[in-house]
């Protein structure tokens, strides 16, 4: 008797997964895939080609970023911190944040509500 069953966003449960090759690269943009939404947060998946990125901005929630493949600059109230493949950073709520690919990367995004 198999227990895995599709969330909303067609993702099994109980299964393992490899995120980096769950999303694909586009030339020149950004591509993301949600994983997982729940009213208390959710998890997206997201690949940068080098040199995208994601404009200052703020979040009413805190995240986590991990990156999962490349290297990415992540600039959280104005300091900036470049990460690599196997690294995470935490982002506080109401606090600006921005993220440029360095190279192309992956990474996981989880928003806790």
């Amino acid at each position: 008797m198999s227990h895995q069953q599709k969330n909303d966003k067609g993702v099994e449960d109980s299964r393992i997964y490899r995120f980096r090759e769950f999303v694909e690269y586009a030339d020149g943009g950004i591509v993301s895939k949600q994983i997982l939404k729940k009213k208390n947060g959710n998890i997206t998946l997201f690949a940068f080609d080098a040199g995208e990125g994601l404009s200052e901005h703020t979040s009413p929630f805190d995240a986590l970023i991990q990156v999962i493949e490349g290297e990415a600059r992540i600039t959280i109230g104005k300091k900036d911190f470049n990460l690599g493949s196997g690294e995470s950073i935490i982002m506080p709520a109401d606090i600006s944040h921005a993220v440029l690919a360095l190279q192309r990367f992956k990474m996981i995004l989880t928003m806790i509500r």
